[in-house]
């Protein structure tokens, strides 16, 4: 039986399929009677499942990130697709095609690797190739890192989001500094690589999406910038000198600055010509990957138009069919 993603579900389709739970919680309607509501995920998205009159043995019979079979029907509610579940039976893990719930596929995740790793050691400047080189010997770091989402729901949120996103940035750094003659390229490109390493410390992405309590309590770009002030020093003993002082601060700069506003989490403002770009290639990325699967997403297949999308307070114009 061919398997039904959730990209091609449709609204009132009697559905039998194998999800994996993201998130699970147990809570009361209007009237108190309990329902279990379950986020899960295959390699296309994510969906909501609701199973009413539900009991505390119902929901422990699995846990976040375990496989289950969801026999129920599909509805579109706000906007939304989601699956009143009649039946929820947790499946083993050797019953399961794994490659239908990563996004990326191992042989890609290996090209955008390469693809960075060749970046990295291309930089002219040798105190940040160094710098760079650091990074990339830490093997158990990198293997994290390839394989972390960049999020948890807003962009690039799945396994091997995280590089595909710090690529995509890396790749946009060339071509601005190919463009903009007075931004130091080397300094810009390795801050796109190093502004999100601190994610796979924030982020629990191994059975299960959610925030570590070091994510919670102290954030990604803490995290980086206390990795960075270990790496520098590994790259004086590395190189056996020390990195040039001014190199350094405006490198963390651009770690703590990369938000851009003290509202969305930034420590500081932009106030390198390097940080301001580094903030504007990482907000151009992230909401255009948001853009491409809200667009890519939307339940409205024969409108021209996405629903509206609370958080951005807006529709989205995906235009006609043709």
């Amino acid at each position: 039986m061919t398997r039904r993603f959730i990209n091609e579900l449709t609204d009132q389709e009697a559905i039998t399929e194998i999800f994996l739970v993201m998130n699970k919680i147990l809570r009361p309607n209007r009237n108190g009677d309990m329902y279990l509501q379950i986020d899960m995920r295959d390699k296309t998205g994510t969906i909501t499942a609701r199973q009413w009159n539900a009991s505390e043995a119902s929901y422990q019979r699995f846990e976040k990130g375990d496989y289950v079979l969801v026999e129920g029907k599909t509805q579109i509610f706000q906007g939304a697709m989601q699956i009143i579940a009649k039946k929820i039976t947790k499946i083993l893990p050797q019953n399961v095609d794994e490659s239908d719930f990563a996004p990326l596929a191992a042989v890609a995740v290996d090209r955008l690797a390469k693809r960075l790793t060749d970046i990295l050691r291309n930089i002219s400047d040798p105190h940040l190739r160094n710098l760079a080189e650091c990074y990339l010997m830490d093997g158990p770091f990198m293997e994290k890192f390839y394989n972390a989402p960049a999020g948890l729901k807003h962009h690039h949120a799945y396994p091997g989001g995280l590089l595909q996103h710090t690529l995509d940035v890396m790749e946009l750094a060339l071509k601005v500094g190919e463009r903009y003659d007075y931004l130091n390229t080397d300094l810009l490109v390795l801050g796109a690589f190093l502004h999100d390493t601190g994610k796979p410390a924030e982020i629990d992405y191994e059975k299960e999406f959610a925030y570590t309590n070091e994510g919670q309590l102290l954030g990604h770009i803490y995290q980086a910038m206390a990795m960075l002030e270990t790496r520098l020093l590994e790259s004086e003993k590395l190189s056996g000198e020390p990195m040039p002082a001014e190199l350094a601060l405006r490198l963390k700069h651009m770690l703590i600055s990369h938000h851009g506003e003290y509202e969305f989490g930034s420590a500081k403002l932009p106030m390198t010509p390097e940080a301001l770009a580094l903030h504007c290639l990482d907000l151009m990325d992230s909401k255009l990957a948001a853009f491409d699967q809200l667009i890519r997403e939307d339940l409205n297949a024969e409108s021209e138009w996405t629903v509206f999308v609370p958080t951005l307070q807006r529709k989205l114009f995906k235009g006609s069919a043709e």
